[in-house]
């Protein structure tokens, strides 16, 4: 599967985006997908996660602000990012995990996703 990842770009503080992952390939419902980020010199870390069944995962961090959603019809997986924080400026990538459901829901879990887009960079001024 091919993920490519848009709605990036330059927000005030308090402000909001819409990042949307669009995925090619085999069918879209086979495929849990998740949101990571990576901010300069930090490591890489989960945001949030939607399985094959729409259950979510979100981090703590973005709890109650970022909430993610799946359109299958369209191929895409989106992150509703509200509120929006100096702190939460980074390099947003989604993912997609096609292991087979019996295998569970990875969720926060970067190694079970074994696709990766190329990333869409959010910036949040203060």
């Amino acid at each position: 599967v091919q993920l490519q990842a848009s709605g990036g770009g330059l927000v005030q503080a308090g402000g909001s985006l819409r990042l949307s992952c669009a995925a090619s390939g085999p069918p879209f419902t086979n495929y849990a997908m998740g949101w990571f980020r990576q901010a300069p010199g930090k490591e890489r870390e989960f945001v949030a996660a939607i399985s094959w069944s729409d259950s979510t995962r979100v981090a703590d961090s973005v709890k109650g602000r970022f909430t993610i959603s799946r359109d299958n019809a369209k191929n895409t997986v989106y992150l509703q990012m509200n509120s929006l924080k100096p702190e939460d400026a980074a390099v947003y990538y989604c993912a997609a995990d096609g292991r087979p459901r019996t295998a569970g829901f990875g969720g926060a879990i970067a190694p079970k996703y074994e696709y990766w887009g190329q990333g869409t960079q959010v910036t949040v001024s203060s």
